[in-house]
This record gives structure tokens, C-alpha cells and sequence, in this order.
């Protein structure tokens, strides 16, 4: 008598998981992608600010103008920006070893994440000074300004709305680096989409993971954009 052996369609019925245990699979997930976002971006942000100023400034016409540095950091941070995350993740793999004693969890993750968020968020804060009309600098300079309290005010205070529009983005984008990063181990909401979802052939799962990323996108978005309304001047007075 032959063994019946039972369809594709019928393994993954059997292998998806019960809704009712969702939360427990995609709870902790969510936990340990936002300690990974948030850590990353309070990175980013600490270190690619000063970045920003710096190339903005360096360039022509700007305060402390130097060609030579410009040059080199320019070239630095076009280099991290152009490798693509799974690339770079891979690359640096002995860099993050010797970093965090390990090449997996948390911790693994957030060193190829910082290294592609910096150079991201600083070219994204140097287009928003850019767009500072310059007569608002030479205001500030014709008042007697120090460099750092032009820098403060008539730079990085001007261009408010826009670097919370770019630290929107660079946060959705951290959050797609950590769902690769989840595939080396680190962990969160892309360790679980690959580890119970495409590998157990989950479909509950999968789309449980999915949905929950778009909630996630959305969420940074909406919040991002009611920041920039609320720190644009026209927005704010049309509200």
C-alpha cells in the first residue's frame, strides 16, 4: 500500500502559525527593531550633523572654506553611500567582529547600520543647508555672529523643517537596513520574516511581518511630516 504524500498547499497550512500566537512571535521582534533604529539614529544623527556642517561650510562660499578637506570628506562620505547595505554588511563583517565580539544580534547590526546611515544623513542635511538663501548667513555675519552662532541660528536653525524631512526618510531607511539585517541574525522583525516566514514557508507570517513594516513606515511618516508642518512657518499658521 502507497504512502500518500500530502501538497505543498497542505505543508504550509499545516506549518503556518495560529494568529493568536502572533503576538508573542512579533512582539519582541518589534521591540528589538526599534532598539535598533533608535540606537542607530541617535548615532546618526550625533555624527552626521557635524558632518553636514562641515562639507557645507568647507565648500565655496562657505565660512571656513577649504578645498582640500572638502574634497577628501566629500569623497569619504560618497564612498558610504555607495556601497549597498547587504554589500557593506557583508564586507565589514571582521570590522564589526572586532567591534562588538560578535557578528550576530543587536549589536552586529548597528555597526554596518551607523556606517550607512552617517554618510546618508549627511549629504541629506548638507542639500537642506544648501537651500538656506545665503543672504540669511551674510546677515548674520554682518551682526556679528561667531561662526558656531551663524551655524546654530542662521544654518541649522533655518533649515529645521528640512532635516526633519531628510531625518524622516534616513529613519525609513534604517528601518528597511534593519529587516536585511535580521537575515545575518540581528534579530527583530527581518529575523522573523526569514527564519519562521520564507524559510518555514509561514505565510501567516510573512504577511504578518509585511503589514507590520508598512505600519511602522507609516507611522515615521505621518509623524515626520506633522514635525515639518509644525516647524514651517507658513504651515504652522495655516493650521
Amino acid at each position: 500500500m502507497g504512502l500518500s504524500i500530502p501538497s505543498a498547499v497542505a505543508i504550509h497550512t499545516l506549518a503556518d502559525t495560529p494568529l493568536t500566537e502572533l503576538p508573542e512571535l512579533l512582539v519582541p521582534a518589534l521591540g528589538e527593531t526599534l532598539a535598533m533604529v533608535g540606537i542607530v539614529m541617535l548615532i546618526v544623527v550625533a555624527l552626521g550633523t557635524p558632518i553636514a556642517v562641515a562639507l557645507h561650510n568647507m565648500a565655496p562660499g562657505g565660512l571656513f572654506e577649504h578645498a582640500g578637506t572638502y574634497t577628501v570628506l566629500s569623497w569619504i562620505v560618497n564612498i558610504g553611500r555607495s556601497l549597498p547595505f547587504l554589500v557593506l554588511m557583508a564586507a565589514i563583517v571582521p570590522f564589526t567582529r572586532f567591534v562588538t565580539g560578535t557578528n550576530i544580534g543587536i549589536s552586529a547590526a548597528v555597526v554596518p547600520m551607523t556606517l550607512a546611515g552617517i554618510p546618508f544623513f549627511a549629504r541629506l542635511v548638507e542639500n537642506c543647508l544648501r537651500d538656506v538663501p545665503r543672504s540669511v548667513t551674510a546677515a548674520a555675519r554682518a551682526s556679528g555672529g561667531s561662526p558656531l552662532q551663524i551655524i546654530r541660528t542662521a544654518q541649522l536653525g533655518e533649515a529645521v523643517p528640512a532635516i526633519l524631512g531628510g531625518l524622516t526618510i534616513n529613519t525609513i531607511a534604517m528601518i528597511e537596513y534593519s529587516a536585511i539585517a535580521g537575515t545575518i541574525g540581528a534579530g527583530g522583525i527581518g529575523y522573523v520574516a526569514v527564519t519562521y516566514g520564507y524559510q518555514r514557508f509561514d505565510q501567516t507570517v510573512m504577511l504578518a511581518t509585511v503589514l507590520l513594516l508598512i505600519a511602522m513606515v507609516t507611522v515615521v511618516q505621518l509623524t515626520g511630516d506633522a514635525l515639518v508642518r509644525t516647524t514651517t512657518p507658513h504651515l504652522r499658521r495655516r493650521a
